[in-house]
């Protein structure tokens, strides 16, 4: 009866490490929100998401690189340039400290500054203060949370708030299911409420390049009902 015990636990937490390994296959891959895990030195994130509205159209393509800053996964910088069908969008220059964890901690905050360069057709030039928590609930689950504000520099300023939460489901190394919810309550105008459910899967290839395709629906709710289809491309080293 004592061996069978030995052998059951044994066999418990190999299963519980396989899923915790099946989690961590693919970490900082998050379509609509940010994961609280700095690049690590040496490692350039590459990072393509198209968006297309059902109803209106409406298309938008954003490049992002993310790398480590001062040769520590303590600071990371990154920028965002993106393109839509009217034209060159709001380009924007962002900072990142890891406050605390990392990518194989439990719990991981880091804080963000953002300055918007105001490149795109009537806009404006703003600053964001964000912050991304990323905890592991389960051996298979993770959730991240993320909240903000953006304040508008200019004609006297104003400001929109900003939360959301995602909660990612690992059934095996290969792939992974997520849904993200993300709420905006802008200072003048309507509340916006997205909800997606999305799928996310990896390629390792041998030369060492890690590469994550993703499809979202971004569903709009309340007054904004809009949907969208989201393609996800990462490729990182």
């Amino acid at each position: 009866m004592k061996k069978l015990l030995v052998i059951l636990f044994a066999a418990a937490g190999l299963s519980a490490q396989e899923a915790h390994d099946d989690l961590m296959a693919i970490q900082d891959n998050s379509f609509l929100l940010e994961e609280a895990y700095n690049q690590g030195p040496g490692v350039v994130q590459h990072i393509g998401v198209f968006t297309r509205q059902r109803d209106s159209g409406d298309w938008e393509l954003a490049f992002t690189q993310e790398f480590s800053f001062l040769n520590s996964m303590k600071h990371q910088l990154s920028y965002s340039v993106p393109v839509n069908n009217d034209g060159l969008g709001d380009i924007e220059l962002n900072y990142r400290y890891q406050l605390l964890g990392d990518a194989d901690a439990n719990l991981a905050i880091t804080p963000r500054l953002t300055l918007v360069v105001p490149t795109g057709d009537d806009s404006e030039t703003a600053i964001d203060a964000g912050i991304a928590l990323s905890r592991i609930f389960a051996p298979r689950i993770a959730g991240h949370t993320n909240a903000g504000i953006t304040y508008v520099t200019d004609d006297g300023g104003s400001h929109e708030l900003y939360v959301g939460q995602s909660f990612v489901y690992a059934p095996s190394p290969k792939y992974q299911l997520l849904v993200e919810a993300t709420y905006a309550h802008p200072e003048e105008g309507d509340d916006e409420i997205i909800v997606s459910p999305g799928i996310r899967w990896v390629y390792n290839r041998p030369s060492g390049w890690q590469i994550v395709p993703g499809v979202g629906l971004p569903i709009g709710l309340g007054d904004n009902r809009d949907e969208a289809v989201l393609l996800y491309l990462s490729f990182e080293k």
